[in-house]
């Protein structure tokens, strides 16, 4: 399989996957990826020890 250059396709984005993902993360403000989740999680951890209050 050959690649040419400067063009990708993603199913995942023409099927329209990533786009609801990305609806859903932001409504919920619950990150979909792992990393994201992670510094979420750590954030509110590191918070907790600080007392530091949540920003909106």
């Amino acid at each position: 399989m050959s690649r040419v250059r400067g063009l990708s396709f993603s199913l995942k984005r023409a099927i329209g996957i990533s786009g609801l993902k990305t609806k859903i993360a932001r409504k919920t403000r619950i990150p979909t990826t792992k990393g994201g989740l992670e510094r979420k999680i750590g954030r509110g951890i590191l918070n907790l020890f600080t007392g530091r209050k949540k920003r909106k």
